[in-house]
Order: C-alpha cells, then structure tokens, then sequence
C-alpha cells in the first residue's frame, strides 16, 4: 500500500525538510519552525537565553521535550529544571510557564492544532 493511503484525514501526504521552514518568532527569544496536520501541531524551537513564557494555559494537550539546553518550567505550581532527553506532558488547562536558562531547543507537539500558529 502506497505510503500516502496510510492516513486518515482529508488531505494529501506531506513530507518536507526542516531546514527548508522559515522560522517564526511566536514570542520574544521563541523561533518556531512549525508543522501542522489534520489534529496536531508540532513545533520545533530555537529558543535565547532567558527567554521567558509567561504563566498562561490552553485547551490543547501539549508534550515538551528538551532537545539541549536547560529549561526551567512551571506546572500548575510546580517548578523544575529539565535537561536533554527530558519530557514533560501537560494536561488541557492546567496552567505553566518557562524560561530558557541556557540556549534551548525544544519540540513541543500540540493536539488539537494551534491555529493561531499558522
């Protein structure tokens, strides 16, 4: 079976190459190369130094994962420090925020899809 008939949603297969997607700069010190399909997001940041996410919450499910560097993040409360190799899921609505502490690269992967990241 051709690769493309595996899907099940509305809309041909895509491939691509990251190094092709412009990234965007969605807040200050966060450049996102993003990629969306059907019913997720998936984000792959660059992110600065002290960077910083303020405390806000969202009715999509989200999974961050550190890629390299240290990233300190808050949920619902809770503050800790994550390193390479690192996963934190979040729940629909609970609240977090974060701050890069050393130059970041993260993949957050979002369901439903972040619409206003497109």
């Amino acid at each position: 079976m051709p690769l493309k008939n595996i899907f099940n949603f509305n809309q041909k297969f895509m491939s691509m190459n990251l190094s092709d997607l412009p990234p965007k700069e969605i807040m200050p010190g966060y450049h996102g190369k993003l990629i969306h399909s059907a019913t997720m997001s998936w984000v792959f940041w660059d992110v600065e130094k002290n960077a910083e996410v303020p405390e806000h919450y969202h009715h999509h499910e989200q999974i961050m994962h550190v890629v390299e560097g240290e990233f300190e993040f808050t949920l619902d409360g809770e503050k800790s420090t994550y390193y390479p190799g690192d996963v934190v899921i979040i729940p629909s609505n609970v609240p977090h925020s974060g701050r890069a502490l050393t130059p970041c690269k993260l993949m957050d992967i979002f369901s439903p899809v972040r619409e206003e990241y497109k």
